[in-house]
């Protein structure tokens, strides 16, 4: 029996906005670029604000036909689970998940997710004890979310051996172990799945690439979710977007992204991926900066449909 195609969407996550443009501002810039996918990105009063806020933001993407798919971290804020020095840290960040996950069923967002965190560079063995820990976290939350009604929780593997999952070897151990719960608990549990950087790879301290970037997005693929979209340097160490000097200066080949999805369809377990434009835009809070980032994501974002999407697509059912 023939599979259902592949098809990639784009998105934009919220964080190159923040404390400088307001929603509507970006809502209606992506409207105007046919581009229908929010990935919200949190910052601090998220965690406090009251429903009613989170309502109103529905609306307002509603309005301009836009879908808030997605929640995902933007600070590292909710690696408190890894740290193994005070359990105090666990239980804040198991309280801001929570939290987290409310506000994306709020918003009727489909996937939830953030960062794992990372342990101390001056305390390497707690990592093993720290990547248990997480998992057991994640496996107890993902209970949470599907009472909440939403229905995958997102981990984004990273680029440094203290934050994982970095190794192609973890990606799978992890990836494995997630999915098989999700299965032993069907309808009790959200799924798993991991939000890609295709900008990530994995550098050692002396400055050589054991992984490019590529390796590791493929590394990802049969427990992927959805897709970070930013361009980077040799060593995976600056982050921008796909503007006419960027692309000259970047390593991150979108074609080359596309092809290996298309090519590899077979092993991604969804059939529509979100690519969700990343970017922190210019410096923030300058006269001569702030003004400079609706140039670039409007010619990041046009780029971006020409060789990224599958096909025109309109804007997604809320």
């Amino acid at each position: 029996m023939e599979s259902t195609p592949l098809t990639l969407q784009l998105g934009v996550k919220t964080d190159p906005i923040e404390y400088r443009y307001s929603y509507e501002w970006l809502f209606r810039l992506m409207a105007e670029e046919g581009v229908h996918h929010v990935q919200l990105g949190t910052f601090f009063e998220m965690y406090l604000l009251p429903d009613s806020y989170f309502v109103d933001l529905r609306r307002l993407a509603d309005s301009f036909g836009l879908a808030i798919s997605s929640v995902f971290s933007a600070h590292r804020e909710l690696g408190g689970v890894m740290r193994g020095d005070h359990p105090a840290w666990g239980e804040v960040a198991r309280r801001a998940y929570r939290r987290m996950i409310e506000v994306g069923a709020l918003l009727g967002a489909e996937s939830v997710g953030a960062s794992m965190g990372g342990v101390m560079r001056d305390r390497p063995q707690d990592k093993t004890a720290g990547i248990a820990r997480y998992i057991e976290f994640l496996k107890e939350t993902m209970h949470y979310a599907c009472e909440q009604g939403v229905a995958y929780l997102t981990v984004e593997p990273m680029s440094a051996l203290a934050e994982p999952p970095t190794l192609p070897s973890e990606m799978q151990a992890m990836g494995e172990e997630l999915f098989a719960y999700h299965r032993q608990h069907p309808g009790q549990t959200a799924g798993f799945g991991y939000c890609t950087d295709v900008a990530h790879g994995y550098a050692d301290r002396d400055g050589k690439v054991v992984w490019d970037n590529m390796q590791l997005f493929e590394a990802s693929l049969p427990h992927l979710h959805h897709i970070h979209l930013k361009n980077t340097d040799s060593l995976f160490n600056s982050t921008f977007g796909f503007m006419q000097a960027e692309r000259e200066r970047g390593i991150v080949d979108v074609p080359a992204v596309r092809d290996l999805l298309l090519a590899r369809a077979s092993v991604i377990p969804l059939r529509r991926i979100v690519g969700y434009l990343e970017i922190g835009g210019p410096k923030t809070g300058r006269d001569y900066s702030d003004w400079q980032l609706e140039v670039m994501l409007r010619e990041s974002l046009r780029y971006l449909q020409d060789v990224f999407p599958t096909d025109a697509v309109e804007a997604p059912e809320p």
